[in-house]
This record gives C-alpha cells, structure tokens and sequence, in this order.
C-alpha cells in the first residue's frame, strides 16, 4: 500500500492535557518525521481540578474561568510538540467538561449532576457528524483515540471513544484506527524505578490500583526517547493539571514521574503505546504508518 498524499495523524482527546499525557511524544515523533498532527479536543476541560492553590478560584465552584485559562495552557503544550492543526468539536465551547469522581482502582465515575453541556450525555448524533467534518476534510490516514474504557473511565473519554469510532467507520481516507493504551510490563518497570529514587515527592501506588492492560494486547509500540524534550515542555505547560519530577540521575534529560490532582506518581517513560483498533494491521507493529507506504521522513513508521 502507498499513500497518494501527505501523511496525516488526527487524534482525538477529551481535556486540554489528555493529548500530552498519553501521546505528547508520539505527536512529537511524527511531526518531527513530517507528519501533518492534527490534535481535535471535545472540551475545555473546565471541571478539572486545579493544582496551584494559588489559581483555585478559577475552577468551576468559583469564578468558572478555568476552561479559558485551559485553552492557553493548550495552545502552549500544541505549540511545544509542533501540532500543526487544533481544533475543538464542533467549536469552541460547544461542548462540556463532564466532570468526573475518582473511584478504586484508579479508575473514574460519573459526577453526581451533569452540565446541561455535559460532552458524556451530549447528543452523540450531533458530535458524530463534527468529527466526521473533520475527517472529510483533512483525510487523515491514521486516527487516535481511547479503548471503549477510556483508559481509566472517564465519562468524557469513553464519550471520545464511541464517537470518534463512529465518525471513522467507513471513511475512506481513514486506514486505520489505534487506541492509547498504557502497557503493564512498562508501567511496572517505571514504578521500580520510581520506588529506588530518592527525593520522588509523589505517592506510590501497587501496580494493581492504577490502570493498565496485557502487553499481549498491544500491537503497537512507538519510541519517543528523543522526543522526552517536547513532552516535558507541554507536561509544564499544563500547569494547573499535572505536576512534575525531574530526576537529577538522568541530568534532566527525562520526566521520572508525573502526577494529576490526586497525587499519585505516574512513570513518563520512552515508549507510548498503542492497540489497532481498525485498519490493516501488517506493518504496524513498526510504527503507526508502518506498511503503508509512506516515503521520505516519515520511513516505515
């Protein structure tokens, strides 16, 4: 198979930070390969909860501001991994943050009430047919989103999950369709190390309580070692989100963890990791265009 034109990657994510957290090195990767990124974000995100005391006025039982604030932490993390193309569904504001409850397990449930533009109980109908604008639009050959889980349960990503698999049904420029996934094998390794060094000012969980799937599950693994730069960069720029540790053993080369509001460590390794969904799988083991012919910068992979 070989691509007739410009090589093209659209990922789709719930908040301002989820593109960061789980693919900044991969949208680093490929746009340093001369891949056109396009990074589509269903809401503002802003029911997150701040980290810095000092902009906690902004959250949603406050002065409401921080969708806004969001946005320009957002464009500063696109600008970081070199996003070519951005864009919220269906337009900015269209649709909410949902909100979430942390539960067991790591793992996320439904908020108690709902926004009236709640993304998670929006018309799906309505925010397939935005995606699919998209889609027709820009052609992108490979699509990102979560598994049907949304990776931890939250509501706006398993939303994310259902319409972005909707919207690429039988699209034809569309060849395939992967899944961010975290990997149990580099997860546990990470949370070794993590254990051993000294100073880690996050709280350690079992392997057990924070979500992860069977490497055997996973088709597709993308080495973003010389993108660890770019991500750290965006990581920073989501500051009322996401902390993070510099472990001085690696003389600042690397991130040794991250942690969200709830304090917990979370290793950032050099690998990001991926389930076929959709799509031709011969090839993709090497990379997320691996065996579609895609030439010049981009090689195999």
């Amino acid at each position: 198979m070989t691509l007739t034109a410009p090589p093209r990657l659209l990922l789709v994510h719930a908040h301002p930070d989820d593109e960061t957290l789980t693919t900044g090195g991969t949208i680093a990767r490929y746009a340093a390969r001369g891949v056109e990124v396009i990074l589509v974000t269903c809401t503002l995100g802003e029911e997150g909860e701040v980290i810095p005391e000092s902009l906690r006025g902004l959250d949603s039982d406050h002065a409401d501001q921080l969708g806004g604030y969001r946005v320009g932490e957002l464009r500063s993390a696109c600008s970081a991994l070199r996003v070519a193309d951005h864009r919220f569904l269906g337009g900015i504001g269209r649709w909410r943050d949902s909100g979430m409850l942390w539960e067991s397990g790591g793992r996320a449930g439904a908020a108690t009430k709902a926004h009236p533009r709640a993304f998670a109980t929006g018309d799906r109908d309505e925010q397939v047919a935005a995606l699919r604008e998209v889609l027709d639009e820009l052609k992108p050959q490979v699509v990102v989103t979560y598994a049907a889980d949304g990776g931890y349960g939250h509501p706006d990503h398993v939303r994310a999950h259902e319409v972005t698999m909707a919207a690429t049904d039988a699209v034809p420029s569309v060849l395939r369709v992967f899944h961010t996934v975290p990997s149990r094998t580099a997860l546990e390794a990470g949370l070794r190390r993590l254990a051993d060094a000294p100073g880690m000012p996050f709280e350690m969980r079992p392997l057990d309580e924070i979500p992860h799937v069977p490497d055997e599950e996973i088709t597709t693994i993308v080495d973003v070692a010389e993108h660890l730069p770019a991500k750290i960069s965006a990581l920073r720029a989501h500051g009322t989100q996401v902390r993070t540790w510099l472990d001085q053993r690696h003389d600042g080369a690397g991130v040794a963890a991250l942690a969200l509001s709830n304090g917990v460590a979370m290793p950032v390794g050099d690998h990001e990791h991926f389930v076929l969904a959709s799509g031709e799988p011969e090839g993709c083991a090497t990379g997320l265009f691996g065996g579609l012919g895609v030439s010049g910068a981009v090689g195999q992979s």
